[in-house]
């Protein structure tokens, strides 16, 4: 079969540009083939040129590495050289034709051997040819196949071009040509030539790049200062020498122009030469690191209650490093009068880091300085402050300003001040110690009138007897004990450590008053007023936990009126627009209103019958409280089951083993759990106590809850022959189902009431858990949680029902201000209290010292008992826990 060439017109002349482009890969593909190891060899050398590898071998291994790399680059040509072949048009063609599908191309050259004369075999072979044609007309080059691995086991032609990639994007592509002269300098100096090469390195802080001088052809140009600059010299012995004026350090003893390697820092702008044959001289100029610069941002304030905060701002060309702020008493500015009269002693400047950017440019930026120095003896007083920052050079930028005041803790409260007043003079001067121990003996006469906190009269006289143990020759070190006395005690005196809300909620008003009167800052006032706010909810709430439902009422003789949570949050909001307004006199006029409203408040429960209809709030709180007497029993009863595992180790004649209920004594098992759940002890005669009455400390007080000492045998808590694990399920079970009844439910304080009772199922969950698996110490632990919450709880409860019956609806809780003066006062200090559900309590003062009395004298038993290492791990641990939650 015979094939015609194709003319001009025919179908296979479709397909020249496909032939072409197919032609055209497999010409790269054999090219690739043939002179890969080229390609990896060139690629590699440039790479390490552009790295500079010049300067890192020396000449002579330079030379013997480019002789290597030299014959390989005649070997890889020879290889490639021999193995290529330029692909033929039929062998494109061909390739070409494969990629299609028939074969179209080779068809179209393609003639019928028989049946030519045949009318229809003709017709066929024509429609034949016209779908061949179709076909090849669609023909695309296919893409070259550029794939080696096959010859590149080792994958070297990707190492080489990785390398490649780098040196393109990291590499000084301008060194690649140093190979010149790199390799002309060993054969010059063979022969006795002289050259020579030069860098200038600037400091690494400033980013610049570095100079290589023999590149730079004209005569000038500039450089950081601290620059190093490198020259060296090869061929003969003192044929090229170098020359400056740039270098502020004298030469080393030794050193001369002429020495092959020399290096200059650049300290001054001058003349660097290179004196010899091929020689260049250049002027460098010095570009001058400036030093840093610092200033103040804004005023020196104070942040309450005791921290002060500075801002400030710093510079620099290349960067600050890092700073400092130092702080020196300004005596001048001193109001020099009282103690502040002599000279103060000399006292080590206060210096404090300056904070610097964690992140970004240090060139320019704005900080704040935060500390907290109120127990430093500058506090208070004027001072000087200088800001200190450093660049990386070294050099420093600082600026200074005196302020009036450092800022510290303000105290409000007039016996706190006046202490802190006496550390001040103290800390001036020791020469004031006969003028404060005077002053402290004035404060302290008669002195249990002035103070109620016994522990704060008895830690000034501890101040009072050091000074005099030595207030002719104080030491340095009594000094400082005292004044940390001072301190700690005006922090007592100031924000105490009172159980009585009423009293917390009065020093709060106290405090905000004299911060009135003294002018205190707006953030001061700010603050007091949200511990104010604070101590008028603690005393809301334990209105709220100390109200029993379902007793009678006090008689209401006097008139009296309504308030809510609303009318008084409305009041202590006029109070704090007032002040800062500056109407000072009628804040004040409306905190004594507030203050007077507030020592009359009563909570009343139900509607004056104790006979009366029961609400369901009313029985909810009264199943809680049976929930909360049967949990204490449990925890009574596994109190008393730990400690017969440790076979009750109490030593004989000690409190607790045998007392009678109510007795001083009284330390055993009810008081340790009772300690451990945040309970004080039970007053004489609790045990027929009306359920209206609450107690005077704590949370909310039932019958039997104290009952002789007897563990286990309260109301609600008689073991029935069952597991101590049991009995907690049974409780869980029982407050689940109270849970689920839960009234006052639609409002905020509501859904607060029946977190905290799910709580307090979760904790008594896991101490059943805990009892099943033997682990008593940790099923008390849960079990002081479930009792914490269900107090919590119940106090929510009670907020709750009184905010849906607006504080005046049937069995809900009344806030009631007693205007009249003959009506009788009810508050938690026991004044009055009746045998209603007011929240106040029946017990005397005395009765109340005695519990307290009582209590001091439980934890001076668990301490005693934590000191017997001869205890076991477990006990000892479990009274340290006990000591640390109390």
């Amino acid at each position: 079969m015979s094939r015609p060439k194709p003319s001009r017109n025919s179908p296979l002349s479709r397909v020249r540009l496909p032939i072409g482009a197919t032609r055209a890969s497999m010409a790269a593909e054999r090219v690739v083939v043939a002179f890969w190891p080229l390609f990896t060899l060139v690629a590699l050398v440039f790479a390490a040129l552009a790295f500079r590898i010049v300067d890192v071998v020396a000449p002579t291994v330079l030379l013997a590495l480019g002789a290597v790399i030299v014959a390989l680059a005649v070997w890889a040509l020879v290889f490639g050289v021999r193995r290529f072949r330029l692909p033929s048009v039929q062998e494109a063609r061909n390739r070409l034709d494969a990629s299609l599908s028939g074969r179209p191309i080779q068809a179209l050259q393609d003639t019928p051997a028989l049946g030519e004369n045949d009318p229809q075999a003709a017709a066929v072979w024509r429609a034949h040819l016209k779908r061949m044609a179709e076909r090849a007309a669609q023909a695309r080059a296919p893409r070259p196949d550029l794939r080696v691995s096959g010859r590149d086991p080792f994958a070297l032609r990707l190492i080489a071009g990785t390398a490649l990639i780098l040196a393109l994007m990291f590499g000084a592509l301008s060194r690649v040509g140093d190979v010149s002269s790199a390799v002309v300098s060993p054969l010059e100096a063979s022969s006795g030539g002289p050259s020579w090469e030069g860098w200038v390195e600037p400091p690494l802080y400033t980013g610049r790049p570095s100079l290589y001088l023999n590149d730079i052809l004209q005569g000038e140009f500039s450089a950081p200062l601290g620059s190093r600059v490198t020259v060296r010299f090869y061929g003969s012995d003192e044929a090229l020498s170098l020359r400056e004026t740039i270098s502020t350090e004298p030469r080393a003893e030794g050193s001369l122009a002429t020495d092959p390697a020399q290096e200059v820092v650049l300290g001054r702008s001058g003349t660097l030469a290179v004196d010899g044959p091929g020689g260049q001289a250049w002027e460098i100029s010095v570009l001058p690191d400036q030093p840093p610069v610092a200033a103040f941002d804004g005023e020196l304030v104070g942040i309450p209650p005791g921290q002060m905060q500075l801002g400030f701002s710093a510079t620099d060309d290349y960067g600050v490093v890092s700073g400092r702020a130092i702080i020196r008493l300004n005596p001048s500015a001193a109001n020099r009068r009282f103690g502040l009269a002599v000279d103060p002693e000399p006292r080590a400047p206060v210096i404090l880091d300056l904070p610097m950017p964690f992140s970004g440019s240090r060139t320019e930026f704005t900080e704040l300085l935060i500390d907290d120095l109120s127990e430093h003896p500058f506090a208070n007083l004027p001072v000087t402050i200088s800001l200190e920052v450093f660049d990386h050079a070294g050099q420093m930028g600082s600026v200074s300003q005196t302020f009036d005041r450092l800022p510290g803790r303000r105290f409000f409260d007039p016996r706190a001040n006046a202490l802190i007043e006496m550390r001040r003079d103290l800390l001036w001067s020791r020469e004031n110690a006969r003028r404060t121990m005077q002053i402290l003996r004035a404060i302290t006469w008669q002195g249990e009138e002035l103070f109620d906190d016994g522990a704060a009269l008895l830690l000034i006289r501890g101040a009072i007897r050091r000074l005099e143990s030595g207030v002719d020759s104080l030491s340095e070190e009594t000094r400082d004990e005292v004044a940390e006395i001072l301190w700690r005690t005006a922090l007592m005196i100031e924000e105490g450590d009172l159980a009585d809300a009423l009293e917390q909620l009065r020093r709060a008003q106290d405090r905000l008053q004299e911060a009135m009167r003294q002018g205190a800052s707006d953030e001061e006032i700010a603050q007091l007023m949200d511990e104010l706010r604070q101590a008028m909810d603690e005393y809301m709430q334990q209105l709220a936990e100390n109200a029993q439902p379902g007793t009678d009422q006090p008689d209401q003789s006097g008139e009296t009126q309504e308030m809510s949570m609303a009318d008084i949050e409305e009041m202590m909001r006029r109070i704090e627009e007032l002040i800062q307004q500056g109407r000072m006199a009628e804040a004040q006029q409306l905190m004594d209103q507030l203050r007077q409203m507030m020592e009359n408040m009563q909570m009343t429960q139900g509607d004056g019958g104790g006979d009366g209809p029961r609400t369901p709030g009313q029985e909810a709180m009264e199943g809680l409280q049976d929930t909360l007497r049967d949990q204490q029993d449990l925890s009574d009863d596994s109190f008393q089951e730990l400690q017969e595992q440790f076979g009750n180790r109490q030593p004989p004649n000690q409190p607790g083993q045998q007392s009678q209920p109510g007795q001083p004594g009284q330390q055993g098992q009810q008081q340790g759990q009772q300690a451990q759940n945040g309970q004080p002890q039970g007053q004489p005669g609790q045990q027929g106590q009306p359920q209206g009455q609450a107690q005077a400390q704590g949370g909310p007080q039932v019958p039997g809850e104290t009952d002789g000492g007897q563990t286990g045998q309260g109301q609600g808590g008689e073991a029935d022959g069952r597991s101590l694990a049991e009995r907690q399920q049974d409780l869980l079970r029982q407050l689940q189902d109270q849970a689920q009844n839960l009234p006052g439910g639609a409002s905020e304080e509501g859904e607060e009431a029946l977190r905290r009772l799910q709580d307090a199922g979760r904790a008594m969950d896991d101490a059943a858990d805990a009892l099943e698996n033997g682990d008593i110490a940790g099923a008390l632990d849960d079990q002081s949680d479930a009792l914490e919450a269900l107090r919590e709880g119940m106090a929510q409860l009670g907020r709750a029902l009184a905010e849906e019956q607006g504080l005046q609806e049937q069995g809900q809780g009344q806030a009631e201000g007693n205007l009249s003066p003959d009506s009788p006062m009810q508050d938690p200090l026991g004044r009055q209290a009746g045998n209603s559900g007011a929240f106040g309590s029946e017990e005397s003062f005395e009765q109340r010292e005695e519990a307290f009395r009582r209590s001091r004298e439980l934890l001076e038993e668990l301490r005693r008992r934590s000191a017997e290492l001869d205890r076991s791990d477990t006990e000892l641990d479990y009274l340290r826990r006990l000591l640390e939650r109390f």
